[in-house]
């Protein structure tokens, strides 16, 4: 592997707006020469405002979307988005995707969950057509058609919609596309169709099952990428600090909601991490508890051993120490967050 790199994330926002500080983030990100800044959406802020405003007053550090929910806005809006975005910045967004889950997919935006993957393989298609202009764009379905088709229980067209060439060159014509994936299936499709992975939660110390996804897709025939030229960015949360077990405290009550309140039970792909990493009866209990409402005592249950695989904290030293295994891993670049002295402090400890 090449030299690790780092990227910034905003992170989600708070139920009272930005996080604080983030403006004085982006511009240490953006001076120490950091590889990107990525902006989330999960069903409060968006990922799209944020970034191309904090955008605005960088010079040279990529712009990425960890993720755009793709049940959010049809292929052709993310498409047009995406190309906006690309001149703004002078060709330096990154289109990351993701299907998000059924909870949010079908409580929050009303659409079907069904099919992720092969909505996923056409959503991203059509996307590519758009930005390559070769002409004006089809899609033969069957989850996205277009034009319009009806069918499936949706309303009949009115027969008037007709293909449509976008009338705004972009600057590339193939805007790197990143892909939100957890299960084996959704890894592998990363690395077939895409070009690079985002990984919510990894864990340096379980490569293989890892591996054997991303290889999977670079088997396919036609694969756009092979592992040497495909990226992986890994968001790990990051907390310099002497007390060890306070920083897992602290990030116990995130671990909780995702492996414990996040789907339905024996529906949550954020627990299957967990669960693939050897914590099946800690998340099995976690789950029960946190579904009861009793959150509190879910996130006391997440082990310290599970904290410190999936994120880095503690002192200076011990971080430094920690990070070996991210620097041996598939990793290509660490996102992590925190304030601008925090960003100094990683830069010196990944970057040298």
């Amino acid at each position: 592997m090449g030299q690790l790199q780092l990227g910034y994330t905003t992170g989600y926002w708070s139920p009272w707006g930005p996080p604080t500080g983030v403006e004085d983030a982006i511009a240490e990100a953006d001076r120490l020469g950091l590889h990107s800044i990525w902006s989330a959406e999960s069903y409060g802020s968006d990922a799209i405002s944020p970034l191309a405003w904090w955008g605005a007053a960088t010079k040279t550090v990529k712009l990425g979307t960890s993720i755009i929910q793709l049940s959010a806005r049809t292929p052709a809006m993310t498409a047009m988005t995406a190309m906006t975005i690309d001149h703004l910045s002078g060709g330096r967004f990154i289109c990351g995707l993701g299907v998000s889950g059924p909870q949010v997919v079908e409580g929050w935006y009303g659409q079907s969950f069904r099919r992720p993957l092969a909505r996923t393989r056409e959503y991203i298609a059509i996307m590519r057509d758009i930005w390559a202009r070769r002409g004006p764009v089809t899609a033969p379905g069957p989850q996205l058609p277009l034009p319009y088709a009806g069918g499936g229980g949706r309303p009949e067209p009115t027969g008037l919609g007709k293909p449509i060439k976008s009338n705004l060159r972009p600057v590339r014509e193939d805007i790197p596309v990143y892909l939100g994936a957890e299960g084996p299936r959704n890894i592998a499709l990363a690395a077939e169709i895409c070009d690079g992975w985002l990984p919510l939660f990894y864990s340096p110390q379980h490569e293989d099952f890892y591996r054997e996804a991303l290889d999977a897709g670079f088997a396919v025939d036609g694969a756009r990428h092979t592992r040497e030229s495909f990226e992986v960015c890994a968001t790990v949360p990051l907390i310099i600090t002497d007390d060890v077990e306070g920083a897992a405290d602290f990030l116990r009550p995130m671990y909780a909601l995702y492996f414990g309140g996040m789907g339905a039970k024996g529906t949550n792909f954020h627990a299957d991490v967990a669960i693939r990493m050897g914590y099946e009866a800690e998340v099995d209990r976690i789950t029960d508890l946190y579904l009861e409402g009793r959150k509190d005592e879910a996130a006391a249950l997440v082990p310290t051993s599970l904290v410190e695989q999936l994120a880095l904290i503690g002192p200076r030293e011990k971080i430094d120490h920690d990070l070996d295994a991210w620097r041996d891993s598939q990793v290509t670049t660490l996102l992590v967050g925190g304030d601008a002295a925090t960003l100094r402090t990683v830069a010196e400890l990944v970057l040298g």
